[in-house]
């Protein structure tokens, strides 16, 4: 359990760099290192070795081990187990299409291939009546079957579980003694909707063992980089034997705990998120949109648009006064009903890979780069990306890049770039062929911000862009322009706000269990308070069990549908809860039938344990990015000016360090501002400055 004392490292692993924030003495410090794919862990020790703490810390990770495992399909051997007559769920699941007029589209795979799927005879009644359990017999061949094919883990998910689990804990007890992690269904997912509830389960399976052995390496390499520093904090007390012995009564290894973000847009316990880490799936995404709405908030813009371009994938987000959760999200492809944050993520970022596509036209991502070997201007990329187009069109300055720390190497990059084009038999010019790319990836990015406005009844007029990640500074002017949106907010250090985010996230926990309760005009107030009081003693329990101390709030909220609907509207649960339903499905259907019976489906309680409140002025440390073998070294400093192509058009434009612009004080565009984590441009006739909350405010004209 962290204590308030102990100083808060937060680190967000991302697919080109891994971004480190903590406050030093009242200042927001920051480190960016180059992530390593291969194993996430060894980033995360050098950027803690770099920023050399020797008291007591806490370590509060957003990590994208369960997504990239998900995404690549390199999860663990997974066994289902389920009712018989249903081992085919996830396989047939919504019978949705997609993509309706593809002839040659391609569903995707199940995790658990048809082998691995057990069916056992059981069954149990909506209403929680134990109809037939499993033999004792039958169970015992269910073991001998399921060993023999020697998976890495089991999901157990059995018809009507969250009704009654019984029959679930019968068959997770026996499979024991396998020594596989179990996943089971009524404890991770109590709701109803098979196909999403079992898809669910099977997700947690198929990344445990895998985020189980991430998470303990990443405990071993930081407990060992913490005796390193014990070592070498004696060792530098050597010469004073009064001072050693003085030393070595007091001084032991500094005390560190493992916390991990959660999908939900709250932090959770290092076991916990072993435990169930299909609730960090989003776990870096839902960093940015924390942080981004807090910094929005700060400068007076409660409805934003948070769009987060990082090396691989933007992710775009609408937030009005609060982020949304969603229950219903899929990712890969896979239906994920636990809470999390409504993110819409597609494959553009900094990273993404230009290509021609068998009719000659231009593509970009959703391959990327990513950090090894990375764009070709990092010194090891042969292949062209967002980032190598925003180099030749001038919006990246060479020697201005990390804050100075790393030069990127134009030479190169326009040497590759002319002979991949040559390859490909293009005849477009450099240029060209870079404002093609940069037309690309920004209709992508645009596409993604009307599904989360437009495609959902919101008008963009009303909200701010809030643009972070590396590369969202140079995206965010021309997205806002073609979308008609009025400011973009670039917050301070917005190349790490995910980890700003997670810094300043609270301790967070999800409950939930399906009712399916029929009301008239009245709702049973008194059951209702009895169900929340339940999950509220599982929840108080779960904090007692990981030493939280401090004061926990609860929030509570209903599912409700009209009878015979098939979807529902989650709203807070008060003494007007049908009246409230009534207004929110007018407002959100355009109508509302007052007469029409009335379901609670899904009773639903947030348990929220606030985190210390931390104000600090916003710095960061300038340590040098790794270096790379083939690493320019072009020397010459920036100059104040740069001629940068608008629209077709090279224009001289002005050149700020971020450090330098005076709060209050209107400049105008064209303009490129630098700094440490990103870099933003300006287009022409749009005006910018520096608000009182350090954020980068452009007005759209």
């Amino acid at each position: 359990m962290p204590r308030r004392t102990q100083l808060r490292v937060a680190i967000d692993t991302g697919g080109t760099f891994t971004d480190c924030v903590w406050i030093d003495h009242g200042h927001l410090r920051m480190l960016k290192v180059f992530s390593t794919p291969a194993d996430p862990s060894e980033a995360i020790v050098e950027a803690l070795g770099k920023i050399k703490q020797q008291g007591e810390f806490v370590i509060l990770h957003g990590t994208t081990v369960g997504t990239n495992a998900l995404l690549e399909r390199k999860g663990a051997r997974t066994a289902l187990v389920t009712t018989a007559g249903f081992e085919d769920v996830i396989e047939i699941g919504r019978q949705a299409r997609p993509k309706l007029y593809d002839f040659f589209f391609e569903r995707i795979e199940p995790l658990v291939p048809a082998d691995l799927r057990f069916g056992i005879e059981e069954r149990t009644a909506s209403n929680g009546e134990i109809l037939t359990s499993p033999s004792s017999s039958e169970v015992k061949s269910l073991v001998s079957r399921i060993s023999e094919k020697h998976p890495d883990s089991i999901a157990i998910s059995l018809f009507f579980s969250f009704a009654n689990p019984q029959n679930e804990l019968a068959v997770a007890e026996a499979l024991k003694p396998l020594g596989v992690p179990l996943s089971i269904s009524h404890q991770i997912l109590p709701e109803f909707r098979e196909y999403e509830r079992t898809s669910t389960v099977v997700v947690n399976a198929y990344l445990q063992p895998l985020m189980q052995r991430y998470l303990e390496k990443l405990e071993r390499r930081e407990e060992s980089l913490r005796l390193r520093w014990l070592v070498k904090y004696r060792v530098e007390r050597r010469f004073s034997a009064a001072k050693v012995a003085h030393e070595n009564n007091r001084a032991s290894v500094p005390a560190a705990s493992i916390f991990v973000m959660q999908s939900s847009g709250g932090i959770t316990s290092l076991e916990a998120a072993a435990r169930e880490p299909v609730r960090t799936v989003l776990s870096g995404p839902a960093g940015g949109v924390v942080g981004a709405a807090a910094s929005a908030r700060a400068s007076g813009f409660p409805r934003i648009i948070a769009f987060d371009m990082g090396g691989t994938s933007t992710d775009v987000s609408l937030v009005e006064g609060a982020p949304a959760i969603a229950n219903d999200a899929q990712i890969a492809g896979l239906p994920v009903a636990v809470p999390m944050l409504d993110i819409h993520t597609v494959g553009a970022g900094g990273g993404s890979l230009a290509r021609f596509d068998a009719g000659g036209a231009l593509r970009v991502g959703p391959e990327s780069a990513g950090a090894d070997p990375g764009p070709i201007c990092y010194g090891r990329g042969t292949r062209p990306t967002v980032t190598d187009a925003n180099l030749l069109l001038g919006r990246l300055q060479p020697t201005r890049f990390l804050g100075g720390d790393f030069t990127l190497d134009l030479d190169r990059t326009r040497r590759i770039t002319r002979e991949w084009l040559k390859q490909q038999g293009s005849p477009l010019s450099l240029e060209k062929f870079a404002v093609g790319v940069i037309r690309v990836v920004n209709s992508t990015m645009e596409k993604a911000i009307r599904v989360v406005s437009v495609e959902r009844g919101r008008d963009p007029r009303d909200f701010g862009l809030v643009a972070f990640g590396g590369a969202g500074g140079l995206h965010a002017c021309a997205l806002a322009e073609a979308l008609s949106i009025p400011h973009v907010i670039v917050p301070a250090l917005p190349g790490a706000l995910s980890a700003v985010g997670i810094l300043f996230s609270d301790v967070v926990k999800d409950y939930s269990r399906t009712v399916l309760w029929q009301v008239a005009n009245k709702v049973p107030h008194a059951r209702l308070i009895q169900e929340f009081a339940t999950l509220q003693k599982r929840a108080a329990k779960d904090f007692q069990r990981e030493a939280w101390t401090d004061k926990v709030h609860y929030h509570r909220s209903v599912d409700l549908r009209y009878h015979g609907q098939g979807y529902e509207l989650n709203l807070p649960f008060t003494a007007n809860l049908l009246q409230d339903f009534q207004r929110e499905h007018q407002r959100r259907y355009g109508y509302a039938h007052a007469s029409r019976a009335v379901e609670l489906v899904t009773l639903r309680l947030r348990a929220v344990l606030k985190s210390p409140k931390l104000e600090a002025k916003m710095d960061h440390v300038r340590t040098a990015a790794p270096g790379r073998p083939t690493r320019a070294k072009l020397g010459s400093p920036s100059t104040p000016g740069a001629q940068v192509l608008f629209d077709g058009k090279k224009i001289n434009t002005a050149i700020y360090s971020r450090d330098a612009l005076k709060q209050g004080k209107k400049y105008s565009g064209p303009a490129i501002i630098t700094e440490y984590s990103a870099t933003t441009v300006v287009s022409p006739k749009n005006r910018f400055h520096l608000d009182l909350a350090a954020n980068l405010i452009v007005t759209i004209r």
